[in-house]
Parts: C-alpha cells; structure tokens; sequence
C-alpha cells in the first residue's frame, strides 16, 4: 500500500479530535473524504501531509515513517490547503518559481511550465493573482501542490466557493491528475465523490463512520448520510 494509517489519535489539549483512525490507500486510487464539518477531515490531511504529528498510532507514506521521513514525505506528497495561500502582487509564473525554489527544485523553469500547462493557466501565467477568478485560484493552488511532481496529492475542500462551471473544470483537472497520480481529497459535495472516487471514507466525530470502493453494489453517498443521521451517529467536534 502507498498509504498506510494505523490507530491514528490526535488531541488539542482536552479535545480528542482524531480517534483510533485506521486506512491504507494503493497507487492510482483516488480517495473521497467526507464528513460533517468538525469531523477531523482538516486535521486528517494535515498529518498525511506532514504538516501536523499525531499523538499516537502510524503514518506510513511509501513504505516511509511520517517522524522518522518528513522532509522525504513533504517531496513525496502535494498539498493544497482549504485556503491558498498565494500572493496577490505576483503572477502564476513568478508564483510557482517562489514555490520551485523554496522547494529547491532541478530545472525549476520546465518544472514551471508543465505544472502551468497541466492546471491550464499558460494564458493567464502572467496576470497578477489578485485579478483571477476564484476558479483560476484554485488552478493555482493545484499547481503549486503538482509542481515537484508528487506522486501523491492531499487536496482539502478543492472545490469550496466555486460556482457550477468552475466546478466541473477542477473536477476535470482531478480527474485528469489522477491518472498518474494517487488522491485524497475531502468535500462536501457526495457528487463530486461518486463521480470522480474510487474509494470513499466517511468520517464522523474522528472515526470511521463508513468506508468503501464506489462501484460496490452502484453505493449511494446520500443514503449512507441519512442512515447515519436517523441512527443519530452523525455529532460534530471542532477541527
């Protein structure tokens, strides 16, 4: 497995907030993470990217341990954050050569480009960021998570604010990624989740709440939901 997570626990102080989680993930699957807001999904992602520690239990990237490989596990994945943060006063192109060099890069320049052309973002490469749509934004976002050519991406809320068009572009474009590349990414949306996943995991209170492969018996996220709710299962923490 290229992702395994086992026992997971992480607090903030009194608040148990990620709990005994457990998953492993294979190359090309692209994962779709749900959960009411406050489940833990943020918190989930932030560890996978090595951008936060547990508490207890394992993360193993490749074969790698999270405390034992960061800096290998931060080459490894691309992570774009719920929001992005980029820089107004900058254009996509000088954008993505900051995010090349502070990643220290080989061949910074074609590293820039193929992740430009991937996001489609060449047209718009050298208008400043503060002028793009929240759609292009994103694009952005995306490409500076691809630029070091991760073979995996933790995208968190990809496709918050969009409208309908932008949606199906950043679809398209995870769609697109996930050919080459293994995915999670955590929505809102149950849509999005059945129409681009092969796997789902439901997320609830900091624990598994449901799991699954999306062609299992044609599986319908909406009625799992209200199964949960009128099993009262579905509660709520804060991030």
């Amino acid at each position: 497995m290229l992702i395994e997570v086992d026992a997971l626990v992480k607090n903030y102080g009194a608040l148990e907030v990620i709990r005994g989680l457990s998953f492993s993930l294979g190359q090309g699957e692209i994962l779709g993470f749900l959960g009411p807001n406050g489940a833990g999904k943020t918190t989930v992602m932030r560890i996978l990217a090595a951008y936060h520690f547990p508490d207890s239990g394992t993360v193993r990237i490749g074969g790698l341990s999270l405390e034992e490989n960061t800096r290998e596990i931060q080459r490894r994945t691309g992570y774009l954050s719920e929001n992005v943060p980029l820089y107004g006063d900058l254009t996509p192109r000088e954008f993505l050569h900051f995010v090349a060099e502070t990643r220290s890069i080989p061949r910074r320049t074609e590293a820039v480009e193929k992740a430009l052309s991937a996001c489609g973002l060449e047209k718009r490469q050298r208008q400043r960021i503060e002028t793009l749509s929240r759609g292009l934004r994103q694009r952005l976002g995306l490409a500076q998570a691809i630029v070091h050519d991760p073979p995996i991406l933790i995208l968190d809320e990809p496709m918050t604010g969009l409208d309908p068009n932008q949606i199906i572009e950043i679809r398209s474009l995870i769609k697109e990624l996930g050919k080459t590349k293994t995915i999670i990414f955590s929505t809102h949306i149950l849509q999005e989740v059945e129409s681009i996943c092969s796997r789902y995991i439901i997320l609830n209170n900091g624990r598994i709440a449901a799991q699954g492969l999306m062609d299992e018996k044609k599986v319908r996220l909406e009625e799992i939901f209200l199964g949960l709710e009128e099993g009262g299962k579905l509660e709520t923490i804060s991030r």
